[in-house]
């Protein structure tokens, strides 16, 4: 389950530092490109190049209040969720073929499923959420990469027990299968607070939970890997 602050504020905090960041950012923000538009005189090659440099840190820390904003909102449960059947097969090629390429090194993912068709991949839930939580973790396992140019991406539908269920399992694509191989039992807490992903992978954590799915990591197997449930719907009948 998530580590998740139960302290009512944390949501109340963080829609606060959101909302408090933004108005200096949007100043500093302005001056630069007032700057880069040379409104206060002619830059030389080298003070623009430090311009560019700033803001694109400033676009940075932009998107990082954004994270702050939505993983307030996310907290609170006020986050709204525009939810309908999808196929999750479907679903995660999008994510994959969406994800920009890593600069100076080709990386490669690649998905398989054990059932193919939406009739057995189906789940219900917001899909621009989905895709963003699922983005968020691919980027997130991919950049953490050490040994491997591979990352596989494995769909499995699982109908033991009461509730029908789709393992997503993502690492290396060299111990896919052992991944695969292990049992809830082996999971370990999914850790969310790591540097160079911003606040992506705790939203991540909780868009997965608040369709009723859980995020765990594989324990000694590596920062690259991670393993989604998710509810499944009931397979549709063949016509």
């Amino acid at each position: 389950m998530s580590a998740a602050p139960t302290d009512p504020n944390w949501s109340k905090l963080l829609s606060l530092a959101a909302h408090e960041l933004r108005s200096p950012l949007t100043v500093v923000g302005g001056y630069i490109r007032m700057l880069l538009k040379e409104s206060a005189g002619p830059l030389t090659d080298q003070q623009r190049r430090l311009l560019e440099e700033a803001e694109k840190s400033y676009g940075r820390l932009t998107e990082l209040v954004g994270e702050v904003s939505a993983l307030g909102h996310l907290e609170a449960g006020d986050a709204p969720f525009n939810r309908g059947d999808l196929d999750a097969r479907a679903l995660l090629s999008d994510v994959i073929a969406s994800l920009p390429d890593v600069q100076n090194r080709p990386i490669t993912i690649s998905l398989t499923a054990s059932a193919d068709g939406d009739a057995v991949n189906r789940i219900h839930g917001d899909a621009v959420r989905l895709k963003s939580a699922f983005a968020s973790l691919l980027s997130g396992l991919r950049r953490e990469l050490v040994t491997s140019d591979r990352l596989a991406v494995d769909l499995q539908r699982l109908d033991a027990g009461a509730r029908p269920s789709l393992r997503i399992t993502v690492g290396e694509a060299e111990g896919i299968a052992r991944l695969r191989a292990l049992s809830p039992e082996e999971l370990a807490t999914f850790d969310e607070w790591r540097g160079g992903n911003g606040l992506r992978l705790p939203a991540a954590r909780r868009i997965i939970e608040a369709h009723g799915g859980q995020l765990w990591g594989p324990g000694g197997n590596g920062k690259s890997s991670a393993v989604v449930f998710l509810p499944a719907l009931a397979p549709r009948a063949s016509a």
